[in-house]
């Protein structure tokens, strides 16, 4: 048994830089066809220079591979209208981290107020750039996601015309604000797919699978699956594949990230097959991508195939999810 997606696309992606790079793109690079690039490097991109520098390290990086990526710019609220005029030629999109959130966030967002916010909003909407959101506070871990709905209501409301993504949505009410605002859209990890806290913490420590935003609640795992199983038209994959090496994911103070680029479309496939949804997978890894983009992504034929995969122990020095596990689909061949 075979099934083909076309162009598929990786709307999160952590590549890193400098050596970290070299290893991983190369691995999303083989199975996907353009990623969206994730700016937290560091130091974090914040030029046009930088992303210019960055895009060209990327494509030095992944070889005779046809993959597109996709710029991003971190945002900051004292860009200008003029810079950003600028930057809408290189760049997809802006992405919000509130400050310390997340990995190499410390030079994000000290305030999520509107009135601070808002000159930048109004030039990315007027000039059709994409806002995309790392929707965390910093309350108590398992509240911080659904803490941050109500600032989500907030920008869609204000800034009607700007896209907003919600970025690895891990909870049934984020899922709730996608039928009750137009512009607002998501992305969908594959662990948050698969995994709950239970499967993180539940009985030995994983710190693979540690990653934030946290796992949650089984039945916000199934509000996830639903969408995604039934091809919501306003969600779309997202890995949010992040590398650490082993020395800092097997350790006290874990690094949070799940490293999932080489795995996702064999382990998207088994999923979606379980729950007798292989029609919907196009769309979700990317049709619907390339419509909320507006984007038309370059042809790549990925032919996946019912045979075990037995997924390594390590890419370098990164662990993936699986390692060491048989997955029931693997790769065919890629044209």
């Amino acid at each position: 048994m075979t099934h083909t997606l076309i162009s598929p696309l990786d709307m999160h992606l952590h590549l890193r830089d400098e050596a970290m790079l070299k290893v991983v793109a190369p691995l999303s690079a083989h199975s996907f066809v353009g990623g969206m690039i994730m700016p937290n490097v560091v130091p974090p991109i914040t030029t046009i220079e930088a992303v210019i520098a960055y895009k060209e390290r990327i494509m030095s990086a992944i070889g005779n591979n046809v993959f597109e990526p996709l710029m991003t710019l971190f945002f900051r609220s004292d860009y200008t209208r003029e810079f950003l005029e600028k930057a809408a030629l290189h760049v997809k999109a802006l992405k919000l981290y509130p400050s310390g959130i997340t990995t190499n966030s410390e030079g994000g967002v000290a305030s999520m107020d509107i009135e601070v916010l808002r000159s930048v909003l109004e030039a990315m909407s007027d000039l059709g750039l994409i806002l995309c959101v790392h929707g965390e506070t910093n309350g108590f871990v398992m509240d911080r996601e659904k803490e941050f709905g109500s600032i989500y209501e907030s920008l869609a409301s204000a800034f009607p015309k700007l896209k907003i993504v919600m970025e690895h949505i891990t909870t049934k009410e984020s899922v709730a604000l996608l039928d009750r605002y137009e512009n607002l859209y998501a992305t969908i990890t594959l662990h948050h797919l698969l995994i709950t806290l239970d499967d993180v913490a539940g009985g030995m420590l994983q710190p693979h699978l540690f990653c934030k935003p946290i796992a949650k609640r089984y039945e916000d795992r199934d509000a996830l699956l639903h969408v995604s199983l039934k091809a919501h038209p306003k969600v779309m994959f997202g890995s949010d594949s992040a590398p650490h090496p082993i020395h800092k994911k097997e350790c006290c103070g874990c690094a949070a990230g799940v490293f999932t680029a080489p795995i996702a479309l064999q382990a998207l496939v088994e999923l979606f097959d379980k729950h007798n949804a292989l029609a919907n997978l196009q769309a979700f890894v990317s049709n619907t991508a390339q419509t909320i983009y507006g984007y038309k992504a370059p042809y790549k034929e990925v032919v996946l195939e019912k045979t075990p995969f037995v997924v390594t122990h390590s890419y370098g020095d990164v662990v993936p999810m699986f390692a060491n596990e048989t997955l029931a689909w693997s790769i065919k061949y890629v044209v």
